[in-house]
């Protein structure tokens, strides 16, 4: 693990983003609440919040850090659903890996309600949108879709 001890803790942000390419029939049906697993948005997002904050259990080397806010949006396309995942903490270290974390746990929840119904799915274009803090300061994505 890199050692961040006497780096200054500073507030931090960090957003980031997936999609889940889906047919127009799954759309439909998610929209209606008639997916057999149950309503899809809504559990994809608590999954979403629950993996960002376990982020230092699932990737190796990476801190624990204090978590302050997690908000996950989810926006029916369509040919899909974006998901977008910002992560605000005070911490010697990013949020990075818990935005995307949270984006990528987003969008294989709602593969896991839909798949009895659209196999094919795609989870695409995982990526950091926004980050700001710490010493490298912003950096925003300067393609952001």
């Amino acid at each position: 693990m890199v050692d961040i001890g006497r780096k200054t803790i500073t507030q931090r942000i960090a957003i980031a983003s997936c999609w889940i390419k889906l047919g127009p029939k799954t759309i439909k049906l998610i929209r209606e609440n008639k997916i057999a697993k149950g309503e899809v948005l809504n559990t994809a997002r608590i999954a979403g919040i629950n993996a960002a904050k376990r982020t230092f259990e699932l990737i190796p080397l990476s801190h624990p850090i204090p978590v302050d806010q997690i908000e996950i949006e989810t926006e029916i396309m369509k040919a899909g659903i974006k998901i977008i995942c910002r992560v605000r903490t005070q911490a010697r270290t990013g949020a990075e890996m818990e935005a995307l974390t949270g984006a990528a746990i987003s969008a294989l929840t709602v593969y896991d309600m839909v798949k009895a119904v659209e196999r094919g799915a795609i989870v695409t274009e995982l990526r950091l949108e926004y980050k700001a803090g710490g010493k490298s300061g912003t950096w925003k994505r300067k393609d952001n879709k």
